[in-house]
């Protein structure tokens, strides 16, 4: 009797060691399955949802004139010069630039003109104070230009155009009335690079010299304004 109870004691135990070793395993191997079913599983996947609104950005191709890289910049102009005391002309005219720097370039410039008559002169009953020759306008001048503001136009929705807004001041000589008079010349301007070869200004300047046609010495103001077109070499 006693070593039966014996035995059932040692089967006992010996059953309780073999589950103390296998449930661990059990239960480890239970938590992969599940998590393999839940990682299989749409249900617990985050669903990717399209947006409420679709951007439909297109982006514009936008060619940009690119400046030649030479240095030398020759033009035309025409426009209108305002003479002190004889009206507002035609006047007509080329220049030549040269880029010392991309701000900074020395500008040689040539005009002509023709005066009109003076109040005096068309009140006067015939008096004339300039014949025809002395009418002529002629000058000649050198400046500094200074590129004050660089910037981009948008003149069409394809198209990007240099531009710069620019000051100048410089001096020369104007011929005028017979006589020969040392000019101050300043003034601003306005240019737009329309290709890699041409660009479009527009200038406003102020020619002042010490005149007395009309029998006072005063300083004159003849301001010009013009529209010229340059090409790059």
């Amino acid at each position: 009797m006693e070593s039966r109870f014996r035995v059932f004691l040692l089967t006992i135990t010996f059953a309780l060691s073999a589950m103390s070793v296998t449930a661990p395993a059990l239960a480890a191997e239970k938590s992969e399955q599940k998590s393999a079913a839940a990682g299989d599983n749409p249900a617990n996947e985050v669903i990717q949802q399209d947006p409420v609104i679709q951007p439909n950005v297109k982006r514009r191709e936008v060619k940009q004139a690119d400046i030649e890289t030479e240095n030398f910049e020759v033009g035309v102009f025409v426009g209108f010069l305002s003479i002190e005391d004889f009206g507002t002309n035609p006047v007509y005219g080329a220049s030549i630039d040269y880029h010392v720097t991309e701000d900074l370039f020395i500008q040689g410039r040539f005009g002509l003109s023709k005066a009109g008559t003076t109040s005096f002169e068309r009140l006067g009953g015939g008096v004339t104070l300039l014949n025809d020759s002395q009418r002529e306008y002629l000058y000649y001048n050198v400046a500094i230009g200074y590129n004050l503001l660089p910037g981009e136009a948008f003149l069409t929705r394809d198209s990007a155009y240099n531009t710069s807004l620019y000051l100048i001041a410089g001096a020369g000589n104007t011929e005028f009335a017979g006589d020969d008079f040392f000019t101050i010349v300043w003034g601003a301007g306005y240019a737009i690079t329309a290709s890699d070869w041409l660009a479009v200004h527009m200038d406003f300047r102020d020619h002042l010299f010490d005149i007395n046609v009309t029998g006072e010495d005063k300083t004159t103001h003849n301001l010009e304004a013009t529209l010229n077109a340059t090409f790059y070499f």
